[in-house]
């Protein structure tokens, strides 16, 4: 594939996995182990083109609400695509990261994402993001609190406070923002979302489920953001 110099960053949210297996007649946790198999090739292609950060939304603040055998599976799911694909990772000089509040995760999942973090800190071929018991508005008010204890501390002044410096208090502010944004499944929505980050991203929504979502669907999303012309509010 070409490589893709306009474009850093892409977000994803994964979407349709439950309505992949109810399709097929099998388990919701079949289309989430699909939709796993789906992360590596996609990261594959975002590698070939050149993206330097992929971002997935793999569990967010609201899916606690999922029936406890669902969100069981989840984690454990998690766990094993940590064990399976950390030797790929390193191969690849993949780095992975995480973003939202991970501490709340069960402690066999946080403890083996932390060693799959540090292991992998200094690889620089790409980067992977996984959003994990994310909120965008959890998020802006994690930075919130964050940034009035260090007003009430003295190390910021309220008039300092500006885009710029509010940023530097989201999960991770070295992440630039996303260029392009893609959601699968054909739902018109972000879903709380990286709400800060993606102010000026592209939008792309395609009706696959995300366990059919390929490399190839990837190449298409791209190229269609590469037509498009940014303007972030200028003319």
């Amino acid at each position: 594939m070409e490589k893709c110099s306009s474009v850093r960053h892409v977000a994803i949210i994964m979407d349709g996995n439950g309505r992949w297996a109810e399709q097929r007649g099998l388990p919701r946790s079949e289309g989430h182990r699909q939709g796993a198999e789906t992360v590596s090739r996609v990261l594959e292609g975002a590698l070939d083109l050149g993206i330097e950060y992929l971002t997935l939304y793999a569990f967010s603040t609201e899916n606690w609400k999922r029936p406890v055998s669902e969100v069981h599976a989840l984690m454990g799911l998690l766990e094993e695509f940590i064990d399976q694909k950390l030797p790929d990772f390193q191969e690849k000089n993949v780095r992975l990261k995480t973003i939202g509040r991970t501490s709340g995760l069960p402690s066999g999942a946080a403890k083996k994402l932390l060693r799959a973090v540090d292991l992998t800190r200094n690889n620089r071929a790409g980067t992977l993001i996984l959003a994990l018991n994310y909120g965008g508005r959890a998020e802006i008010a994690d930075a919130a609190a964050a940034l009035a204890k260090a007003v009430a501390a003295g190390k910021v002044h309220p008039e300092q406070v500006n885009e710029a410096l509010f940023s530097s208090f989201l999960y991770d502010p070295e992440i630039p923002d996303p260029d392009l944004m893609i959601r699968t499944s054909g739902e018109l929505r972000i879903s709380n979302f990286l709400l800060w980050q993606l102010a000026y991203s592209e939008f792309y929504i395609t009706d696959k489920l995300w366990p059919d979502f390929t490399a190839g669907d990837l190449v298409e999303a791209v190229t269609a953001f590469s037509r498009r012309k940014r303007r972030f509010g200028g003319r």
